[in-house]
């Protein structure tokens, strides 16, 4: 338990506001752009495929980083491991900015994926200064004001770009990096305890998570039932300017539908987590996200598809997505409590590596001519393999008691 939080006081624990910027940072970079990406396609004369892989390689390397963050924080400490990363992005941020050419934009948009540092560590810090389930409830909270971040920043980032052009999200994006960095500063106390352990001995207390069915069960949950999102993010800019014809703007306003959903579910888990428990959250929240997108497939197959129903349909994922991952974050920082700075990023590479892998297929199912059909199908599988994982969960803890 660390001393209790003063605003702006190092020598203390973050403030909850500190940790929902940290953990927006991630959220602003994967989404400020979207609206963007023909734009800039046209800009460096490349293939929509081409630009869209700014958004799978950031994904790629931000689950790769998160590898190496977690070992890396419980070695020397939260604070000093998030200062650096956030630093290593600003510079980025501007290398992606006075690219020549695209090639050189997503070497730099490789290393924005540093930013990986502020998610996963804000998850670490709130389980260091909590019991399991009171993590959980935090989490909600936390990750409720993050997610007003992708609610609103495609719909700034549309604007942003039609009146400036594409540039202007990065810019956006520097600015609110060096922010970030100056009240992180002066508000993030350090919450860990430093490992006598040397970094390769860290490293190789990757076996006790690996060997754990709890902890794999976690963060398959967690890894499948955000992969519906990560589709989303592949998937939903063809969609929205090849099959229904939308502008940037009218874009960046339909995407805050599975942020207004993620919401939430995120106050949902906030207000109930500590009460019905992490397990039941996850199956609700499994539960919504399967059958909204369900709901989806069938009125489009009924020739009711559109627009309002696609993007409506993220809301129940958003609410799903809200209701799971706060609860199965806390779950697989919890399998092995001196192991939380390396389970959470174990555990977010896995989600995040796995979320580049779908939003990579869903970029190569959308030929020119395809439906929003595509997007749909391979998020209905993700969100089923999200509810059978947790049941694994289930089926192991009650072997456990058995």
């Amino acid at each position: 338990m660390a001393p209790a939080p003063r605003y702006l006081d190092h020598r203390s624990a973050p403030h909850l506001s500190t940790l929902i910027l940290l953990a927006s940072m991630t959220a602003l970079t994967m989404n400020v752009f979207l609206p963007a990406l023909p734009q800039m396609a046209e800009h460096f004369d490349t293939p929509y495929r081409v630009m869209q892989l700014s958004v799978a390689i950031f994904l790629a390397s931000n689950g790769l980083l998160q590898i190496f963050i977690g070992p890396l924080a419980d070695k020397f400490g939260r604070r000093p491991v998030i200062l650096s990363g956030l630093a290593i992005f600003c510079v980025a941020t501007l290398g992606c900015l006075f690219a020549p050419n695209v090639t050189v934009f997503l070497i730099f948009r490789v290393i924005q994926a540093s930013v990986a540092v502020a998610m996963v560590l804000s998850r670490a810090v709130v389980r260091d200064m909590n019991t399991p389930e009171q993590a959980a409830s935090k989490m909600g909270y936390v990750i409720m004001g993050m997610s007003v971040v992708p609610m609103i920043a495609p719909a700034i980032g549309g604007v942003l770009s039609e009146a400036y052009g594409w540039q202007a999200t990065f810019w956006a994006l520097f600015v609110g990096g060096v922010i970030v960095v100056a009240i992180t500063w002066a508000d993030l106390g350090e919450t860990g305890t430093p490992s006598d352990l040397s970094t390769s001995q860290q490293f190789a207390e990757y076996p006790e998570l690996l060997t754990s069915p709890r902890f794999w069960g976690y963060c398959m949950t967690s890894a499948f039932t955000s992969g519906a999102f990560f589709v989303f993010l592949g998937g939903a800019p063809f969609v929205a300017s090849e099959v229904f014809g939308m502008s940037p703007a009218e874009f960046g306003y339909f995407t805050g539908a599975p942020a207004i959903g993620y919401f939430l579910g995120n106050w949902i888990t906030g207000a109930a987590a500590a009460r019905i428990g992490m397990n039941r959250m996850i199956i609700m929240g499994t539960l919504v996200a399967a059958l909204g997108v369900l709901a989806a497939i069938a009125l489009t197959m009924a020739g009711l598809g559109g627009k309002w129903i696609f993007f409506g349909c993220m809301t129940f994922v958003g609410v799903g997505n809200g209701l799971t991952i706060p609860s199965a974050t806390s779950g697989m920082l919890s399998v092995r409590p001196h192991l939380a700075g390396t389970a959470s990023g174990l555990g977010g590479a896995m989600q995040i590596g796995g979320g580049a892998i779908l939003s990579a297929v869903a970029g190569l199912l959308l030929v020119p001519g395809a439906t929003e059909m595509p997007v749909l199908v391979l998020m209905a599988m993700t969100c089923t393999a999200g509810l059978l994982s947790i049941l694994l969960v289930l089926l192991r803890e009650r072997q456990l008691r058995g």
